[in-house]
Order: structure tokens, then C-alpha cells, then sequence
């Protein structure tokens, strides 16, 4: 959710340039397509600039320094979990060594989500002080 008007304004721009885009993308073989395709892609980046003018206005953020180790550490578990679910996919031929390995991965990349991740963002958190 925006904070200020000009936040949610550059924010629904991106939102229609991502729209305008895509159903440009969809139907690439077409004129119109090829067409809506640039406009979405010239709305995003109109957007982003957008984003960028009004960074300064904002001030500096509330919250310290999140550490960095735990965040990685996250990040490597859940993509820890796509690698099982990847692999596992290619390795196994059966359909119940495919769903294991599917719900192995899946479990492991949510621990990396719903647990590290927030353990890494609430260690310095505003409420806190």
C-alpha cells in the first residue's frame, strides 16, 4: 500500500505499464501487440522514474540495519528447496518420487520463508526499541 498520493499514482502506473506489457508480450505477432508492448515497457520506465523522484522526499528510513548473514541464509534455503524440487523432478521417473521430492522441496523453501527470513527481519525491528 502507498503512503502518499504520488506513491500510489507511480505505484498504479506500474501496475498498468506491467498490464499494457504483458498483453503486448502475449500477442507479440501481432501490430498492435508489438505496439502495446513498447507502451508498457516506456509506462514502467516512466514509473521507475517516477519511484526514484520521490525517494528523497521520504527521509531516512526508521528501522537499523538488518543482518545480512541471516538474510542470505534464507535465501540459500529456499533456493535450496527449488534445487530439490528441480532436481528431483529430472531424476526421479515416477509420479509418487516426483511428489515427494516436490513436497520436500516445497516444505524446505517455505522454513527458508516463514521462518528465517523473519527471524532476520524483525532482529533489529522499529517496536523493539
Amino acid at each position: 500500500m502507498a503512503a502518499t498520493t504520488s506513491q500510489g499514482k507511480s505505484f498504479t502506473l506500474f501496475i498498468v505499464g506491467v498490464t499494457v506489457a504483458a498483453a503486448g508480450l502475449a500477442f507479440i505477432a501481432t501490430g498492435i501487440a508489438k505496439l502495446a508492448l513498447v507502451a508498457g515497457v516506456a509506462i514502467i520506465a516512466f514509473s521507475f522514474f517516477s519511484f526514484f523522484k520521490i525517494k528523497p522526499l521520504e527521509g531516512p528510513t526508521a528501522e537499523a540495519k538488518q543482518p545480512a548473514a541471516l538474510k542470505f541464509a534464507g535465501l540459500a534455503v529456499v533456493l535450496l528447496g527449488w534445487a530439490i524440487v528441480l532436481v528431483g523432478l529430472h531424476l526421479t521417473p515416477s509420479v509418487t518420487g516426483r511428489m515427494v521430492s516436490t513436497l520436500l522441496g516445497l516444505a524446505i523453501s517455505l522454513v527458508g520463508i516463514l521462518v528465517i527470513l523473519p527471524i532476520a527481519a524483525n532482529k533489529n525491528a522499529i517496536w523493539k526499541a
